[in-house]
Parts: structure tokens; C-alpha cells; sequence
């Protein structure tokens, strides 16, 4: 499927020497994280895409397949700064965002930072606390802020939020709300190695903390916004929204995504354009995103669920149904 890059529209269009500097850049990026993930490229690529898309990861998946370790990599590999919060049930919201302490010596109260604030924040096992806690995230993935006791703080770019959490776990456990997930530009699984991979990794323990960086934070801002410029037809757009506009009126589905599905789905294919030295979008980068971007904002009938239909067999059959634009005057459904 190809589209007609002088059809597309920008601002400014990027030049062929910043597509391929992005492009160069990026493969740096994800060659560096393969030297000590293994087997694990389409996860890293989709977590460096939504970092500068600007958004958050949500990834849900069972212990000791790397999800930690993989986070660690990608902070390494872009030198800039990385906290980790370990979510427990008697974790404090103002341990997250930060706090005002009264110094009697001055007589002031003065800010004390909490974790969040950071370039890169692993909230590992998210759903262990409360959901005063989680909702403490809200204010900082969504607008990128903290506020304290009347005054805002804003986050240093790049911000990005990679929260972690147990699928087969229910006890201690306080599920996100919907709410909150679809602030997650992206939910995915790392899953199991394959055999020569997992042989591999055993050899490899903790060769993570070795990992030297190969670009700076102003580098990656640099990405976001070159990323931002990557062009998209309207046709394209059109597209988007009627992807999302399905899963709103799918039998199987109780709830359609959000706006929030689409422009995650926008922001997210421009920077896969880049990841593939272009400066425009396909169609093609749209429908390989939408699962990816769309099937945690939806929400299974009861009749679906027994049925043991899943989100992401939902969006594939709306890809699957929705008419693909290939040219301006293509029609539409």
C-alpha cells in the first residue's frame, strides 16, 4: 500500500538529512538495548516509539521476563534520568509527586521532590497500590505536571511513564481504572524467549548495568520533534477516525476507545515513519500501531467474553473491514 508523499501536509516537511540522522539515531538506540535484551527488538522499538510520541507504556506481563530490565536498558542507552517507585499497598501519593517540609530554620516550607519527578519512570507493579496512589500519575502523564500545595511543577522533557503490572495476580492487587489505562499511549506483553534466546539470556545476568549511553535526553526532545513534523495525508486521518469510530459501534465491544485511541495512533505511526527512515505515513504503519494503540481502551460484552474473544481480535477484524484509503479519491466507508 503506498501513499503519495507530495499528497501529505506539514507545517515544514522534514528533509531527507534529518529523516535518515532520526533513523540512524533510533537504530542506535535499539542496537544498543539489543546487546543486553535479547530476542526482544519489536518491544523495544514500540516502547522507543512511544517515547517520542510523547506517551506512556503499560506492560502487563508475568514475572521474570525482563520487563524491568528492559526499562533499564532504554533510560541507559539515552543518558538521562531514571527513578524507579516499587508500588506497595502503603505507598503515599506524596511519596510519587513530593511534598512541602515546614524548616524551622527559615521558617519556610521547601519542595522535596517525589520520584516522578524524572525523564524516565519505571512504576513498577502499579496495580499493588492504592488508587489514591495511581491517581496521583493522572495530573503528571497527562499534562505533565505536578501540583503541591497550590503551586505547579512542570517535568523536565523527555517524561515518560513505563508502568508494569501481573496479569495472574488478583490478591494485594487494586485493578487501574479505565480512566488511568487509557492515559497509557500503549499497553503491551514481553513474553517468554525463544530457546536460543532464553540460552542466551542466562548467560547474560546483569549485564544490563554495563550498558553505556549513545545519545543524551536534548537528542531524544530533538526526535519528538522531528517526529512531529513527519507528514500524514488527511486521507490518512480520515482513516484513523474511522477506525476508532468501529470500535465504537462493534456488537462485541461494551465500550469503543476514546479520542485518546486516535491520537495516539496519529502520534505513534509518524514516529514509526521515522523508525523507518520516511517522512511521511503509509497506511500500512497505521494498521501494524492499532492494536497496540487501541485494544486496551476498549471494554468486551458479556457475550464476547464467553465467547473467549479478546481486544485484540476485535481490532483486527475492524482492520480487517474498514475500506484502506490508497489515494485521495478513494472511497470511503
Amino acid at each position: 500500500m503506498e501513499a503519495n508523499p507530495a499528497a501529505v501536509s506539514s507545517d515544514r516537511q522534514l528533509s531527507m538529512t534529518e529523516v535518515t540522522a532520526s533513523y540512524e539515531t533510533m537504530g542506535k538506540i535499539l542496537d544498543n538495548i539489543d546487546t543486553v535484551i535479547i530476542g526482544k527488538r519489536k518491544v523495544a522499538e514500540l516502547i522507543l516509539l512511544s517515547l517520542l510520541s510523547g506517551g506512556h507504556v503499560l506492560i502487563e506481563d508475568i514475572p521474570g521476563v525482563g520487563k524491568t530490565s528492559l526499562v533499564h536498558a532504554l533510560a541507559r542507552s539515552i543518558h538521562c534520568d531514571f527513578k524507579r517507585i516499587q508500588f506497595t499497598p502503603d505507598i503515599m501519593p506524596s511519596d510519587v509527586t513530593g511534598f512541602s517540609l515546614y524548616n524551622q530554620k527559615t521558617g519556610e516550607f521547601e519542595f522535596r521532590p517525589g520520584s516522578i519527578m524524572s525523564n524516565i519512570v519505571l512504576a513498577d507493579e502499579i496495580n499493588r497500590a492504592s488508587a489514591k496512589t495511581q491517581s496521583s500519575l493522572l495530573e503528571a502523564m497527562e499534562e505533565k505536571q505536578v501540583t503541591i500545595d497550590a503551586e505547579t511543577y512542570e517535568l523536565r522533557e523527555p517524561f515518560m511513564v513505563l508502568a508494569t503490572q501481573n496479569p495472574i495476580e488478583s490478591f494485594g492487587t487494586y485493578p487501574l481504572p479505565e480512566a488511568q489505562i487509557d492515559r497509557f499511549l500503549i499497553k503491551i506483553a514481553v513474553g517468554y524467549p525463544q530457546f536460543e534466546e532464553e540460552a542466551r539470556v542466562i548467560t547474560m545476568a546483569n549485564k544490563a548495568k554495563t550498558l553505556k549511553a549513545v545519545t543524551g535526553a536534548d537528542e531524544v526532545v530533538a526526535l519528538q520533534q522531528r517526529a512531529e513534523q513527519v507528514t500524514i495525508s488527511p486521507m490518512l486521518i480520515r482513516y484513523i477516525v474511522e477506525l476508532v469510530t468501529a470500535t465504537r459501534n462493534h456488537p462485541d465491544l461494551a465500550l469503543g476507545s476514546s479520542p485518546r485511541g486516535g491520537i495516539a495512533l496519529h502520534k505513534l505511526s509518524r514516529a514509526y515513519a521515522l523508525l523507518h527512515e520516511r517522512g511521511y505515513v503509509l497506511p500500512d504503519d497505521i494498521q501494524y500501531l492499532a492494536p497496540f494503540a487501541l485494544a486496551h481502551r476498549v471494554m468486551l460484552t458479556h457475550d464476547a467474553k464467553t465467547m473467549r474473544k479478546t481486544p485484540g481480535d476485535i481490532i483486527q477484524s475492524i482492520l480487517n473491514t474498514v475500506l484502506v484509503p490508497v489515494s485521495e479519491d478513494a472511497p470511503r466507508r
